[in-house]
């Protein structure tokens, strides 16, 4: 059993069917006094007027209350308020999560919900079969956790605490219990065909026991027990699952006086499900192995001394000792050391990042080499991994548009071939037909029946598809995010921080006076007490070429090799001036230096001139020597690529230009070529930069549709008009299992850009580590700062999808094949099982599977 949540009730977004909008949250509350229509409507009433609230659901045959909200607009306890003013107490509550290994199928969950639904105190719950984990919530002044595991239990599940290891299932008691049904199976049909003496044992009944017929009774009771036991519990749950089926195939087989047929399906069952277990775990496998990430005890230095504490122990502000080889414990800030730090489990990044003091750094990640101390900054519950993890065990909860046709589906599936069943060995006997020949044919529908191998083909990819993704650095917040990314057709970038960098960098040097390195020192010098971004990035620039101070604005400019920098002013819009060595001299725009009378059309070039707009200057001449013309070709070549252009001079003469750009990242222009490889129809960037520049970057990288000069509100409106045309596009490509052929994700940082990711169909933050509003607000999160994940996404997504509709519709043929075979004999109680249930399951499990291998260098 995982840790559980104690207090009024538990956030989450979107669990019991809710779909809160992206950012939402839902909260439970437990409210017993609300146990009628009438309570159930002055309390809906009473919250519903709550600026924020969303949705309201009262349910007060439970006395439970599910709100969603938006928590950016209000908070959980004005909401219990609310309740509370309308004359009704609000009760704690708690929510843990119980680990159920053996409830690997949707059969198996519905009937662990049904033995929930019955004890009393419990308000909610949510099993998910693909992780094998249940999520309850219960009122504990009512129940106590023993009471919820009793429940599991008596629905015939096994609780396993979480820090107990799993044994093999090759190794259980139903494993050993199976071996011993078959050898059984095999000595009766020994005895009854190959000539072995087969003598009567005892008459009973009326009915005369042969050795064989013994043997293939005990070979039934001894490998269905657990089935026989489970559909007992099946029927008390009034379930029509797998378990009631198979027992009362098995059992009706021996009352008919069809041992063979009852022994025969017992053991193939019980390997069916001995298998699907096995595939099961072997899908949990990568999430278990991502929960490993993290280390479960911390070197503290506390008073002086080193002390290793158990990582729930470490406190915020505590001193955290990593060694060269070990995992970070929490997330943290880098006070002492300097190391290679490996945040692959993070970010998917497989370069390691130097870590030095004031670095951030995250818990799950390696440090590689050196010695780091790093200073607590989230407790080990909320580390940047403990909230991947959460996020990555609750994707099943969010069940996508084909989830819940398959469910649908089977609600009705399963009863219609349980008549069929019934109608096929009844009817026939009825008008002279052999009652042993429909009986058996009848029994072979009935393994038919079952709907596993489709039900649990769409969770299991999910879970396989979201873990994969998280192992590279992409957080899915579900599997309707997922299925959702893999039918977008239209993909919206924002700029800054996206395509580019969002830092600012010196890209071109062009020397009218002197050389270039006399240009970036004079710039420099100018540029170190002025806090503006440019002024940042020309000082870093020449600290890089080793022409500028040790420390860009961290200190009273003093130095530019040995010249005194004095009397700085900042020129407000135009640039800045200051005196070095007593000589005045600007850095600013064009316009300054026009002020200051200078013929920008004329800039006289006392040396070889430099680089500009990615090309060589060339030089007029004229009666006074060499120019060039910075009003009208350097200076708009360098905006049309879009930068800035600096002019660094004196009074009397222009010494150069230092062009300014937010850098684009260097797999822009490959990622957005992944994008269109990838099946994206539509790249267009929203930014709320000026056309000329924005049209610069967007040429760069590939992209062809730009809006530009756009304020918060006009991107949403964009992004919005976006949706509503790929929801025209794709009306004609929508499934009743598939209500979202079509879409639009929108790419921005998560913060400045939430209203825009919000309104897009699937919302995808950039460089979410570390950052709780980035993970809260978007669907999708890409952990590091690299554009490459996000062709990966479109990629995985798409073949998630594939995968989807490939084991669905498989299943659905090889059921609807053995269907129809099963009433003319074609089919037997052996096809139906080994291929029906054991292979097809085995088969969309394995098919799943699949998609843990899809890599970043795949796509």
């Amino acid at each position: 059993m995982n840790g559980g949540d104690t207090g009024h009730a538990r956030a989450t977004s979107g669990a019991d069917g809710e779909t809160p909008r992206s950012g939402g949250a839902t909260y439970r509350l437990s409210v017993p006094s609300m146990d009628c229509a009438s309570c159930a409507s002055k309390v809906e009433g009473s919250v519903r007027t709550l600026a924020g609230v969303e949705s309201v659901d009262p349910r007060p045959a439970t006395g439970t209350l599910v709100v969603g909200y938006d928590p950016t607009e209000t908070t959980e306890s004005a909401i219990q308020e609310r309740v509370e003013s309308a004359g009704y107490a609000v009760e704690s509550t708690e929510t843990e999560t119980f680990s159920v290994p053996s409830m690997d199928c949707a059969s198996c969950a519905g009937t662990v919900e049904s033995a929930l639904a019955r004890v009393e105190g419990v308000l909610d719950y949510d099993a998910r079969p693909a992780s094998g984990r249940v999520v309850v919530t219960y009122d504990p002044a009512r129940a106590t956790r023993g009471d919820v595991v009793a429940g599991v239990e008596n629905a015939g599940y096994e609780v396993v605490d979480g820090e107990d290891e799993s044994p093999s299932i090759w190794r259980s008691r139903r494993a050993l219990k199976t071996g011993v049904g078959a050898l059984l199976l095999l000595a009766g049909i020994v005895v009854e065909y190959l000539g072995v003496s087969n003598p009567t044992l005892a008459t009973a009944l009326g009915r005369t026991i042969t050795l064989d017929w013994a043997l293939y009774v005990l070979a039934a009771a001894t490998a269905g027990q657990a089935i026989l036991r489970n559909g007992w519990y099946s029927a008390r749950a009034r379930s029509l699952d797998i378990d009631f089926l198979m027992s009362a195939g098995v059992l009706g087989a021996i009352a008919v006086d069809l041992p063979f047929e009852a022994a025969t399906l017992a053991v193939l069952f019980s390997v069916s499900e001995l298998l699907e277990r096995y595939s099961m775990d072997r899908a949990r496998t990568s999430m278990s192995e991502l929960m490993d990430l993290s280390p479960d005890t911390a070197t503290v230095r506390r008073d002086g001394e080193e002390r290793t504490v158990a990582v729930e122990d470490v406190a915020v502000g505590d001193r955290v000792v990593v060694r060269p080889g070990e995992r970070i414990p929490v997330d943290g800030v880098v006070r002492e050391g300097t190391s290679a730090v490996d945040e692959s489990p993070i970010t998917g990044e497989s370069v390691p990042v130097d870590a030095t003091a004031g670095d951030e750094v995250y818990a799950g990640s390696i440090v590689e080499e050196g010695y780091l101390e790093v200073e607590t900054t989230a407790p080990a519950g909320e580390s940047t991994l403990a909230k991947v993890i959460d996020l990555v065990e609750d994707a099943e909860r969010d069940k996508s548009d084909r989830e819940r046709f398959i469910d649908r589906f089977a609600s009705y599936y399963t009863p219609a071939v349980v008549v069929l069943a019934v109608v096929t060995a009844a009817g026939p006997p009825l008008f002279g037909a052999p009652f042993e020949t429909w009986f058996t044919r009848g029994l072979t529908l009935l393994v038919v029946a079952c709907p596993c191998a489709f039900v649990i083909s769409t969770p299991v990819s999910v879970v396989s598809g979201i873990t994969s993704a998280a192992r590279n650095g992409v957080l899915i917040k579900g599997g309707d995010r997922l299925e959702a990314m893999g039918e977008v057709d239209a993909v919206a970038l924002d700029k800054t921080g996206t395509i580019t960098t969002g830092e600012l960098g010196v890209t071109d040097v062009v020397a009218l006076n002197g050389d270039e390195d006399d240009v970036v020192r004079r710039a420099a010098a100018l540029e170190r007490r002025s806090e503006h971004p440019i002024a940042t990035a020309i000082v870093e620039y020449a600290e890089e070429r080793g022409v500028g101070p040790r420390s860009a604005l961290s200190r009273p400019a003093t130095d530019d090799g040995g010249r005194d920098v004095t009397a700085f002013q900042s020129i407000t819009g135009e640039g800045v001036r200051a005196d070095i060595d007593g000589v005045t001299h600007y850095a600013g725009k064009p316009a300054l230096f026009a002020d200051l009378g200078f013929d920008l059309e004329h800039a006289h070039v006392e040396t070889d001139g430099g680089v500009a707009a990615g090309g060589d200057l060339e030089p007029e001449t004229c009666d006074h020597g060499t120019y060039v013309d910075l009003v009208n070709d350097v200076v708009p070549r360098l905006q049309a690529a879009g930068k800035t252009a600096v002019l660094v001079g004196t009074e009397d003469e222009l010494e150069g230009v230092v062009a300014v750009a937010d850098t684009v990242r260097p797999e822009a222009e490959r990622s957005v070529a992944r994008l269109r490889e990838a099946g994206i129809d539509r790249v267009v960037m929203l930014t709320g930069d000026n056309e000329r520049t924005a049209r610069a970057i967007a040429a760069q990288v590939g992209i062809d549709e730009v809006y530009a000069d756009l304020l918060p509100e006009e991107k949403v409106e964009a992004v919005r008009e976006m949706v509503e045309a790929s929801a025209s596009a794709g009306a004609d490509a929508r499934l009743p299992w598939n209500r979202s052929a079509g879409g639009v994700a929108m790419v921005g940082d998560g913060v400045n850009d939430a209203p825009a990711l919000a309104t897009a169909t699937v919302g995808v933050a950039m460089g979410a580590a570390g950052t709780d509003t980035a993970i809260e607000t978007a669907d999708v999160a890409l952990m590091g700062d690299d554009l490459t994940r996000l062709p990966y996404l479109v990629t995985l997504s798409r073949r998630a999808n594939r995968v989807i509709e490939t084991n669905v519709w498989s299943s659905l043929g090889v059921k609807a094949i053995l269907a129809a075979g099963a009433p003319f004999g074609l089919v037997s109680v052996v096809h139906a099982v080994v291929i029906g249930d054991m292979g097809m399951s085995l088969a969309v499990t394995g098919n799943a599977m699949r998609l843990a291998n899809v890599s970043p260098e795949d796509e």
